[in-house]
């Protein structure tokens, strides 16, 4: 399968002393649509999940992260195999469509498989058919005992992040998610431009490699900490969550009920703990 480029040229106008003409590079934004196989070998069935605006790139790590962190997988056993799909009636829809086909004694809720699983790039909740999809019947309480982490070192990882945003760099405008670990080494960096997808793929790809849970590891997100990506933290068993921009009430909430560390506003040398702070010790 040929990898589709995360970025394309574009031209543009530059307006400053002097207009002109020139080109920028813009963040790619495609439809990604995940298919799911299931049922006994002579009797497989086929259902499409979801669809999702995505920056091409790390597609299978997208559809594991997106399918785990809704309960439809439990253990990257739970797969028999993800590919691309090259069954596929149009040629722009090649691609742009993953099938997920599970071991055949491994059957998904086909209650969740039946709700509005529609995201766009903006907002993956809102896409939801009600309320009553987000209810959070698996999701764990974390461990209150484990690694801390100092102030000095949740004030060095963006830095440490910045320098592996590749297509930030090429056009400022896409999110990234990054794991690290407790030595402050980079795990895993995924960059989309819905910051969603972005955490799908990061805790995907340590799905995919049987790593999941992360405990004693950080989550860092470019922007804000809503609901859903501590929701996915939480699911991905990281202990420390930080966000550069601010976190909802909602998010706050979760984080506080389920034992989640979670640190936003990180500018320079300020942030803020609203929940967790337990894990954060002296500088």
């Amino acid at each position: 399968m040929r990898m589709r480029s995360p970025v394309q040229a574009s031209d543009v106008h530059r307006y400053g002393d002097q207009t002109r003409g020139s080109s920028d590079m813009l963040a790619v934004e495609e439809p990604l649509e995940i298919r799911l196989e299931f049922g006994p070998a002579q009797d497989r069935r086929q259902r499409n999940i979801a669809v999702t605006m995505r920056t091409p790139g790390h597609d299978l790590e997208l559809a594991a992260g997106f399918l785990y962190g809704e309960g439809i997988l439990r253990a990257v056993t739970d797969i028999q195999k993800i590919d691309w799909c090259s069954n596929v009636r149009k040629p722009e829809e090649y691609g742009n469509v993953v099938k997920v086909d599970l071991v055949p004694d491994v059957m998904p809720d086909l209650d969740k498989l039946d709700r509005n699983f529609y995201m766009s790039s903006s907002c993956g909740v809102c896409g939801k058919a009600s309320i009553e999809a987000l209810q959070l019947e698996r999701c764990p309480m974390l461990p209150a005992d484990g690694m801390r982490f100092s102030a000095d070192f949740i004030r060095s990882l963006p830095a440490i992040a910045d320098q592996e945003q590749t297509v930030f760099k090429h056009t400022g405008g896409i999110h990234a998610a990054s794991i690290f670990e407790v030595s402050g080494a980079l795990l895993v960096q995924r960059e989309d431009v819905g910051r969603h997808n972005a955490v799908d793929k990061a805790i995907g790809s340590m799905f995919l490699q049987g790593k999941l849970p992360l405990q004693d590891h950080v989550l860092l997100v470019s922007g804000r900490a809503g609901f859903e990506l501590v929701q996915k933290a939480i699911f991905g068993g990281i202990a420390v969550m930080v966000a550069i921009g601010a976190p909802s009430s909602l998010a706050v909430d979760l984080a506080r009920q389920h034992g989640l560390c979670l640190v936003g506003f990180l500018r320079g040398e300020r942030f803020n703990v609203y929940a967790g702070e337990g894990r954060i010790g002296p500088a």
